[in-house]
């Protein structure tokens, strides 16, 4: 009998993860993901909105732009604190709070509406985080995610820095968020509707070289990935990386623009 997954101590890892870099760098550059999102939602002036897994609020921000009264939350306090940053810039007033994805401190039926953006896909127990998102919608309110699907660039790279450092067993991938049959799994007792619309962000860099530099720095599991292996297995893994861009760039020789589909995806609560 395989023993139970400890989900505490994967999430405490993946904390870590998230919380090493500064997501915020890469995060601002999927901006435009939120406000697609927040569109697809057809948020109203005055409701009440959820972000989970919010990062550094690309969806906060689209919502609150929208005259949402908007609660943005994670687990990561300085990715709070750089969203925060943002909503006073723009003199938009938004309520940051620390708060699990898998045990949403909100009662039942709180929000109109509850986003996240390539966030709560990386919650480890996905059918405990599923709920909790539906639980915290009223009924007849919206749930809209933004995933990226398993064949997408960025499930490539996940699968990539899995052959070098496997994840944790028993753990189902982040990517299946994705899949349409998965969101179904997950939302289909408490859905009226599920609307997929298959988009595509393009991640623009100057090179391969250049996008491995960013993300090693910056990007929490990428960052963790190449500090967790010696030199050799820190270039055999930028070498995987560096082909499979070369394989899905289209921006010629002199750039790099790659393609990343993920669903945009509206569950409308039962």
């Amino acid at each position: 009998m395989n023993a139970p997954i400890d989900f505490q101590a994967v999430k405490t890892r993946q904390q870590a993860a998230w919380a090493s870099g500064d997501y915020a760098v890469v995060g601002t550059t999927l901006q435009i993901v939120g406000e697609q999102l927040a569109e697809a939602c057809d948020l109203r002036w005055d409701e009440r909105v959820l972000d989970v897994a919010a990062g550094n609020g690309n969806a906060t921000l689209a919502a609150a732009r929208r005259g949402c009264q908007v609660t943005s939350t994670d687990y990561v306090l300085s990715l709070l604190d750089r969203g925060a940053e943002r909503a006073r810039a723009e003199r938009l007033d938004v309520n940051f709070q620390f708060a699990d994805a898998e045990a949403l401190p909100f009662d039942t039926a709180s929000f109109d509406a509850v986003l996240s953006t390539f966030g709560v896909m990386f919650a480890p127990d996905h059918a405990r985080s599923a709920a909790e998102l539906a639980r915290v919608c009223r009924p007849g309110g919206r749930i809209g995610l933004a995933n990226w699907t398993p064949e997408s660039f960025i499930g490539q790279v996940f699968k990539t820095l899995g052959r070098h450092l496997p994840p944790p067993a028993g753990v189902q991938s982040p990517a299946l968020w994705g899949a349409e049959a998965h969101l179904q799994s997950l939302f289909g007792d408490s859905a009226a509707a599920i609307a997929v619309t298959r988009r595509e962000f393009n991640f623009r860099y100057r090179s391969a070289a250049h996008f491995i530099e960013v993300f090693r720095t910056w990007y929490g599991p990428v960052h963790k990935a190449f500090a967790a292996l010696p030199v050799e297995g820190a270039l055999a893994l930028a070498d995987d990386l560096t082909q499979l861009m070369s394989r899905l760039n289209r921006g010629g020789a002199g750039s790099l623009v790659i393609p990343s589909e993920y669903l945009e995806v509206v569950v409308a609560r039962r």
